[in-house]
C-alpha cells in the first residue's frame, strides 16, 4: 500500500524549483491523478514520478495567473513574506498572514 504525505498545506506559498512562477497550493493529490496526455507532454527527461504528492495551485509568473499542477519533488516552500496576487485568492482563502492564507471555506 503506498503511503504518502504532502509536504504543503492548504495556502501555503510556493515556488517552482526550475520555472519561474509561484502559487498558493488550494489542493493535493496524494499522487498524479492528471491525465496520461498531460503527463506525456512533459520532455521524457522531465517528468516526475507520479507516485509522489501532486499540487494545485493558484500560480503567477511576470505575465499572468493561472492554475498549476506540480510535483511534490518540483516545488520550493517560498519564505519571502510576499503575498500573491492571483484573483482567485479571494474565493478560497482568507486575508495574507504570517506567510500563507487561511483557508476561508468549509471541505467535505
Amino acid at each position: 500500500m503506498l503511503k504518502t504525505r504532502a509536504k504543503y498545506h492548504l495556502g501555503q506559498v510556493v515556488r517552482h524549483r526550475k520555472h519561474p512562477f509561484r502559487g498558493v497550493v488550494f489542493d493535493v493529490d496524494a499522487m498524479f491523478s492528471n491525465t496520461e496526455e498531460w503527463y506525456d507532454a512533459i520532455p521524457e527527461d522531465s517528468r516526475p514520478k507520479k507516485d509522489q504528492p501532486f499540487y494545485h495551485l493558484l500560480a503567477e509568473n511576470d505575465q499572468s495567473y493561472y492554475v498549476a499542477y506540480v510535483s511534490e519533488q518540483n516545488l520550493v516552500a517560498d519564505y519571502s513574506g510576499e503575498p500573491v496576487d492571483h484573483p482567485d485568492l479571494d474565493d478560497l482563502f482568507g486575508p495574507f498572514q504570517d506567510g500563507h492564507y487561511p483557508l476561508q471555506v468549509q471541505l467535505n
